[in-house]
């Protein structure tokens, strides 16, 4: 099954694996076809900082859809993505002085290179030095092998 789910690219059927898993706690399944959900949704070009952004917003949409039983969006962070753009909001996220809620709750289902932290260590070339060390130090403080999120795709 979990062939069949790296090949997919159907997100209803993906959808559907993930349910079933969940249903039967198959949390391999489950994760796999998630990680293979968030992407094929992105509709921007795999291995841009777009990307890797819209697969996160997509994994944090799709969790809390799951936990609350009702489709969630995350408006604040779009709209503030439409005023400022993903890299700015990238930055605003890891310079943030407290883990936000996002962060935590990848970390704790065992996605942390989804975070836009880890986005910024694979994307250092769109930002400031500055930046990227900030976002290590955030994951390096949570315990999070930055080499393996940095190498992630």
């Amino acid at each position: 099954m979990i062939e069949f789910v790296s090949s997919c690219d159907d997100p209803e059927k993906l959808r559907r694996i993930i349910e079933y898993a969940r249903k039967r706690e198959a949390d391999a399944l489950a994760d796999a076809a998630l990680r293979k959900l968030v992407s094929v949704l992105p509709s921007e070009r795999p291995g841009t900082v777009e990307f890797d952004f819209w697969r996160t917003i997509h994994s944090f949409e799709h969790v809390l859809t799951e936990e609350r039983g009702r489709t969630t969006q995350l408006s604040r962070t779009r709209q503030k993505v439409q005023r400022v753009g993903v890299v700015q909001t990238l930055i605003d996220w890891a310079l943030d002085t407290k883990q936000t809620a996002g962060f935590l709750m990848l970390l704790e289902r065992n996605m942390p290179e989804l975070a836009g932290e880890a986005i910024i260590l694979r994307h250092p070339d769109k930002f400031e030095q500055f930046d990227v060390s900030a976002a290590r130090a955030r994951l390096e403080a949570a315990g999070v092998d930055t080499a393996a999120v940095a190498a992630y795709r």
